[in-house]
């Protein structure tokens, strides 16, 4: 039964879908939530999936540790972050934290996510040439090992790329990172300056600009910038670097006498894609749905979505910065979000015409093969349109961080971590204080299958759903769905039992969670290893006709 599955897996495989990469962040103010958590969340990050505990170390004053170039790929034993491209001073002491290709967590419940962003083409650099040496991925690292609070991590973050020069280490482009912690979040945009920066030219090497997000209010990054008009003087509110307008006022990019002030967003972004549109009409529809001029792109109809005549791309200056949610937000809400396919919309792939046939009575009705997720092929195949999903087909990992102030750090701050595919896959909960995670989580080889990759089990459910998507969709619920809705159910009985044991001893708390994650980790890959089983016994090109 192994061989004869891993041969399905292969077939299937040569249909894999092939989408454009999508990192959306969501994040919520602590007046937003339902339970008074902030929370922060970040879909499709970088190809190495595997997470594991970084542990916090002493270290020898006056060492110096390395500045890697790589860190998100995959290829190298757990634990190579790539090559050393310089060195700075190393503190005498760092935390723990989770380590992906994107570190996201430490043990303080500081939280940090990403989304690629684009910049102007005058911005971006020449890998061969250029003297910057900081990617953000490795400042992440740098904040998550030294820092506490999300300030503090907004100011060494911002420090260390002026100093070492930011490179982009994703396609070229810029970054934008949500820093958080229990009580706060800020935005943090940073785009490139160029080829002729060098360490010696004291000026900045990185445009940056952060802005607060308001306690009541919720905000989403869709692979583009978001922040606008800048008070500098509002440092509560805000921060930039002190050439954020200079670079563009040197470059004819902006003019100071035009009368309509500075609006970074329009100066350092360029004209606004469909990719990230459609995600900001989505999440304003979802949250706000009252915001002024929202645009209606809600229909049954499957022309609709071909329907040239009627959609545009609107100007970005419809979406604000951030919103105050119509109703308060959970962890569930944002997991919605992450899985959503446009389900309902003109962007919805689920219900293109070409999924439809007409039946013996001459009705239309859609086939069982209808995927949200057309390969590449079939799109050829069927003339389907590329939009883009906020889950993706051919994902990496993601997350949601749940950041509980009122309980110990070490209980409080939960990372939902999912592998793969965030429409098939399944969100598990981890503790900020948990030393380890299971084997499987840690192992994955992209060119070598093995059932006791988390990684590869749920990617070969996710191919197996293409045997009878409509039909498969509803086995994987079944089983799915349940076991999320156990960890929210089991949540205060777990802070209750951490606390009763912190009391007593500290170790053991962390033991007891250590424990409950690697056991829930297992029970997930026991799932879907099982699920694999019951979608080709269904599904079978034997039952299903030839």
């Amino acid at each position: 039964m192994k061989n004869f599955a891993i041969l399905i897996l292969s077939f299937i495989f040569i249909f894999s879908t092939f989408e454009s990469q999508s990192c959306t962040i969501i994040v919520v103010g602590k007046k937003a939530t339902v339970d008074g958590s902030v929370i922060i969340s970040h879909s499709d990050a970088g190809p190495d999936c595997r997470v594991h505990v970084m542990p916090g170390q002493n270290f020898i004053k006056g060492i110096q540790t390395p500045i890697y170039w790589g860190m998100t790929e995959l290829g190298r034993p757990l634990g190579d972050y790539g090559d050393t491209l310089g060195f700075l001073p190393q503190v005498e002491e760092t935390y723990s934290y989770f380590q992906s290709a994107y570190p996201q967590m430490n043990e303080f419940q500081l939280t940090i996510a990403e989304s690629t962003t684009s910049q102007r083409e005058e911005l971006k650099l020449d890998e061969e040439t250029c003297k910057q040496i900081m990617t953000v991925e490795q400042a992440q690292a740098f904040a998550l090992q030294r820092c506490k609070t999300a300030r503090q991590a907004l100011k060494l973050i911002t420090a260390l790329m002026e100093k070492y020069g930011f490179r982009p280490s994703c396609v070229g482009e810029s970054e934008t990172l949500v820093i958080a912690d229990t009580q706060e979040a800020w935005v943090l945009e940073v785009f490139a300056v160029g080829n002729e920066w060098t360490p010696e030219s004291d000026k900045p090497g990185a445009l940056w600009a952060a802005q607060r997000l308001p306690d009541d209010h919720t905000t989403m990054i869709p692979n583009w910038s978001i922040i606008k008009q800048i008070d500098i003087k509002d440092t509560a509110n805000f921060r930039a670097s002190i050439n954020y307008r200079q670079v563009a006022i040197d470059s004819g990019w902006f003019d100071p006498n035009n009368g309509q002030g500075f609006v970074w967003q329009e100066v350092y972004a360029p004209i606004p894609r469909e990719w990230a549109t459609s995600r900001f009409w989505l999440f304003y529809a979802t949250y706000a749905p009252n915001l002024k001029n929202l645009p209606d792109r809600y229909t049954t109809d499957p022309f609709k979505g071909d329907d040239q005549y009627t959609q545009f791309v609107e100007p970005l200056s419809l979406y604000p910065f951030s919103v105050k949610p119509e109703k308060k937000m959970s962890v569930q809400d944002v997991m919605v979000f992450q899985r959503s396919t446009f389900a309902g919309t003109i962007y919805d792939k689920e219900n293109s015409p070409a999924w439809f046939y007409p039946d013996a009575e001459g009705k239309m009705v859609k086939s069982d093969y209808a995927t949200p997720f057309p390969t590449a092929e079939t799109r050829k195949l069927l003339k389907i349109n590329r939009r883009r999903n906020v889950a993706r087909a051919r994902g990496e990992y993601g997350m949601i961080a749940q950041l509980r102030g009122w309980l110990p750090d070490a209980v409080g701050g939960i990372y939902w971590f999912y592998v793969d595919n965030a429409f098939t896959s399944a969100y598990v909960p981890m503790y900020a204080g948990v030393t380890d995670v299971a084997e499987c989580y840690k192992n994955y080889d992209k060119e070598v299958f093995d059932e006791n990759s988390i990684r590869w089990v749920v990617d070969f459910v996710d191919n197996l759903l293409y045997l009878r998507w409509q039909k498969a969709v509803e086995d994987l619920h079944a089983v799915r769905d349940p076991l999320e809705k156990s960890f929210f159910d089991e949540q205060a009985e777990v802070d209750k039992e951490f606390e009763k044991l912190n009391k007593k001893s500290p170790k053991k708390a962390k033991e007891y969670i250590t424990k409950l994650t690697i056991d829930r980790q297992n029970e997930i890959l026991k799932i879907f290893q099982d699920l694999r089983i019951t979608l080709i016994t269904k599904y079978t090109n034997n039952k299903q006709g030839i």
